[in-house]
């Protein structure tokens, strides 16, 4: 019985060490679930000035065409799904929707945004990438769904893991109830 005690101790100790990433990504994620506003104040950098982006002219029309062309350029080969002019920003702007992303290019001022599941990207004509801002609602609840990042894996990681933690627990439980057990016997 005890070389069985100490085959848990060690199966115990392995899983703690491989699962304790992800207890600690659950408990992370796990508190933004029930706390949003409280963690994104945490990690949520400040936002590009829009007061900037009003001051700005585009050097053409911003089209339809311009709009698919800008899209191509930044996706090539990339079948455009869908074209629609809509607000975005309180800005009049032409949404063009790729397999990869969407690109939002405002119309009165000519920059961009290109935007994906985890970011968004904002673009002014001539200057290039001014601002970067990642989705950390979308991080935490993928990491919390899937424990992984594109789903590309989809749930298999966090089955393994749930496991990991299923089997931790009952080589815990044994552990603390095994000794336990055998006192009771003796007496």
């Amino acid at each position: 019985m005890d070389s069985f005690l100490n085959f848990l101790r060690i199966v115990h100790g392995w899983l703690g060490v491989i699962v304790v990433p992800w207890v600690l990504v659950m408990g992370l994620t796990g508190l933004y679930m029930n706390h949003p506003g409280f963690i994104l104040s945490i990690f949520q950098p400040d936002e590009v000035s829009e007061a900037r982006l009003e001051t700005l002219r585009p050097p053409a029309a911003i089209t339809r065409d311009s709009a698919e062309k800008l899209a191509q350029s930044i996706w090539p080969g990339q079948p455009i799904r869908k074209i629609w002019q809509e607000q975005y920003h309180r800005r009049p702007s032409f949404i063009v929707q790729t397999g990869r992303g969407r690109l939002i290019l405002s119309i009165p001022t000519g920059h961009h945004y290109i935007k994906t599941r985890y970011f968004r990207r904002t673009y002014v004509p001539g200057e290039g990438l001014v601002h970067s801002k990642l989705y950390w609602g979308s991080v935490f609840s993928d990491l919390h769904e899937t424990g992984w990042l594109g789903g590309r894996f989809g749930t298999w990681l966090a089955d393994l893991f749930c496991l990991a933690l299923l089997l931790f627990g009952v080589t815990g439980l044994l552990m603390w109830s095994i000794p336990r057990i055998r006192g009771l016997m003796r007496v």
